[in-house]
This record gives structure tokens, C-alpha cells and sequence, in this order.
């Protein structure tokens, strides 16, 4: 078989959306093993991996800006400086994916990683194709209009942007400015403080009531290009190369599966000699490269490897946007972080943003299966080169 049609590609995305699946969930599991069985059936090596997770990303940045909010108000000086100043240090880490130390402190789930591989063992190249199949809950501050409103209205001026604006600053500027306004005398400082905090800590808490999306564009989209890929290896398997396709769990609550994975694995593999594509929704009408991501400063990708899979697009005529760089994170920062040459490839609508990201319309009927079909071909190109010699 090779790669999938779009209606085989529009199948698989419907059962994936049909499951409930937020982080380190019982649906997580089961959208894991429907994953893991398609995989067998192409005849990869394949294994399932349990890891322990929090599984949420609203706990870990509300509770610290909930409470710098209330040692802002509470009148304590030292209060206001200490528990700010620490406030501020864990959202940081928290986002750059640092040691993570109140996750460490909150509840742990069980989230599931499956592996698969092709080709052999022993080859001297690696490729590393990652997804994740968790859905993200639904949060007003995801309302899709939101960042289209000021695209529509100055359109020059967006059209020049090619940065996206940083989502998660006010989760570490709010407390900051508590502790810096208590610690100064400023007033209006901490009292900017004060309500920035305080809006993280509601926006959290409203993520964290909603209910999951279902999912489609982001990202079973990318796991279905994973799984295009493996009938295609199967039919034509690497011969100089070992592929190995990952479905992470908890990505959306801060990459945790893959961390887990790359804790894990990591060690394995040669850092010089092996390349990572994160594919993550990729449904949108047309594709994107990122020139790099980051929530709390940004990493860029590897400009030769980036610039190897432009050429790839380039032979197979795909139009493809890498221009833009993410003020946001996927499991690609997890490899670029370890030092990996690594891609992101994704996809966007005209304002340069994913279509129904994080929102309740995210559902099966609303993806453009053309693009999805593009990135599997890309990824298969790419392969196809690698195990070729460039």
C-alpha cells in the first residue's frame, strides 16, 4: 500500500475525533491502542509505553498566578515580593520546560506513548517522526475570532508580522510585577501585577472546566500522516535508515509524553546522525515550516535541515509558508532543546494561524484533507532522500 487517500486519511481522522481524549485520559488510552493496532497490522515493531504525568498545563500556571494575585492584595510587603518572585519562577520553568518542580508536587496520571519503527536497528541514520494524539480543552481565550479581528482590520501590518504574539509572558509578567511593585513601592505597578495575574488564574480555570475539543485539526491530523507513513514504509522499507514513528500522549498539557518519551529514549539515539520531524496540525489549508518556537524565548530550528525539507517540498510542488516563527510550543522544542536537528511542519489559513485551534470546531468535517495528504508526501520525500544520501 502506499500513502493513504484523503478518504482513507478522512476515516481515520473521524475515529480519532469520535474519542474523548484530553491528556493522560482513559480516551488518551484507547485512541493510543486504536494507533498502536494499525501499526501492527503494517508490520512495524511496535510498543506501547505507560509514563506518569500531571496531565494539565491550567494547574501548574493557575495556582502560582492565583497566588501572587492574592499576596498582591493582601497588603504583606514581603508577602507580595516572595510569593511573587516564586510565582514568577515556577510559571517560567513551567513553560520552558525546565525541572517543573509543582508539577512534581500535583497529581500523576498514567499517559500513553506509542512507538514504532522500521528499517534496521543498527542503521546509520535516524529518522524520528513524532505526533501526538491528545486533544486540547476548549478555553475562551482560544475563541478563533479573537486573533483574526486586529489580522482583518490591519491587514498590512499583520501581513508584515512573522512572529506570532507570545501567549504565556503575562503568566510570568504578572507575578514579576507584583514582587517588583511591592518591592519598589509602586503602586500602579503592582496593581498591574495584581490583575494580570488574576486574569491568568481565571483564563486557567476556565480551560480547565471546559471540555475537551474533539480534536481534529490538532492533531489527529498529524497522527494520520504518522500512519500514512507507516503503510508507505511498509511497502517500501529504509534500507540505510531507522524510521521511528512516535504518537505522543500530553502534549497538550506542555509536551509532557514526550518528555517522558525523550527521557526515556533520547539517550539512544546519535545526535549527529539523527533528524526529527514534529508534524502537528496539519489540516489547515496550507502547510508551514517553523523557523522556531518557544513560549519564554525561541529556539530556532536548524536552518540546513529546514532548508533540505523546503527542496523536498519544492520537487514535489507544494506550496509551503516558512516564514513564521511560534511564540508557542509543540513536541518539535523537545528535540531542538536536546540538541537534535529537528522540524516542525504544520499548517495555517491566510492569517497565518491553524484553523479551529483549541476550539469546539474542530471537528472532522472542518479539515482539508489535500494538506494533510501534502505533509505525509513530504515526510515520505524526505525519508525517501535521507535513506538515499541526501
Amino acid at each position: 500500500m502506499s500513502l493513504l487517500g484523503e478518504d482513507a486519511l478522512r476515516e481515520r481522522v473521524e475515529r480519532l475525533a469520535a474519542i474523548d481524549r484530553p491528556s493522560a485520559s482513559p480516551g488518551e488510552r484507547e485512541a493510543a491502542e486504536l494507533i498502536a493496532a494499525e501499526l501492527r497490522e503494517t508490520g512495524a515493531r511496535v510498543a506501547v509505553e505507560t509514563e506518569r504525568v500531571h496531565g494539565t498545563y491550567w494547574w501548574p500556571i493557575g495556582i502560582p498566578c492565583g497566588a501572587a494575585a492574592l499576596a498582591g492584595l493582601s497588603g504583606s510587603r514581603g508577602g507580595a515580593i516572595a510569593v511573587g518572585a516564586l510565582a514568577a519562577a515556577s510559571t517560567a520553568e513551567d513553560v520552558r520546560v525546565g525541572p517543573r518542580l509543582l508539577r512534581r508536587l500535583l497529581p500523576q496520571r498514567d499517559t500513553t506513548n506509542v512507538i514504532a519503527e522500521f528499517g534496521d536497528p543498527d542503521a546509520e541514520n535516524v529518522v524520528l517522526v513524532t505526533a501526538h494524539h491528545d486533544a486540547a480543552h476548549a478555553g475562551i481565550v482560544f475563541h478563533p475570532e479573537l486573533p483574526r479581528i486586529s489580522a482583518r482590520r490591519f491587514p498590512k501590518l499583520h501581513a508584515r508580522q512573522k512572529t506570532t504574539p507570545p501567549t504565556m509572558w503575562g503568566s510570568i509578567g504578572g507575578p514579576a510585577f507584583v514582587a517588583l511593585g511591592a518591592a519598589i513601592g509602586s503602586r500602579w505597578l503592582k496593581r498591574f501585577g495584581i490583575a494580570l495575574s488574576a486574569g491568568y488564574a481565571a483564563a486557567m480555570a476556565d480551560i480547565g472546566l471546559r471540555k475537551v475539543t474533539p480534536g481534529a485539526n490538532d492533531n489527529a491530523t498529524g497522527v494520520v500522516t504518522l500512519l500514512s507513513l507507516a503503510h508507505w514504509l511498509a511497502e517500501r522499507p529504509p534500507e540505510r535508515t531507522r524510521v521511528i514513528l512516535v504518537s505522543a500522549g500530553s502534549e497538550e498539557s506542555f509536551m509532557e509524553g514526550m518528555v517522558r518519551y525523550a527521557q526515556r529514549h533520547y539517550g539512544e539515539l546519535p545526535r549527529e546522525r539523527t533528524k526529527v520531524i514534529c508534524i502537528d496540525t496539519v489540516g489547515s489549508p496550507k502547510l508551514l515550516l517553523l523557523l522556531g518556537e518557544g513560549m519564554l524565548g525561541i529556539r530556532d530550528y536548524s536552518q540546513p535541515f529546514h532548508a533540505f525539507l523546503m527542496d523536498c517540498a519544492l520537487e514535489l510542488g507544494l506550496d509551503v509558508y516558512d516564514e513564521l516563527r511560534f511564540r508557542n510550543a509543540t513536541d518539535g522544542l523537545i528535540a531542538l532543546k536536546a540538541g537534535f536537528e529537528a522540524a516542525m511542519l504544520g499548517s495555517a489559513d491566510e492569517f497565518k494561524l491553524p484553523t479551529n485551534y483549541h476550539w469546539p470546531t474542530d471537528t472532522a468535517d472542518r479539515v482539508d484533507y489535500s494538506t494533510v495528504a501534502e505533509a505525509a508526501r513530504l515526510c515520505a520525500r524526505a525519508v525517501e532522500r535521507i535513506d538515499a544520501g541526501g
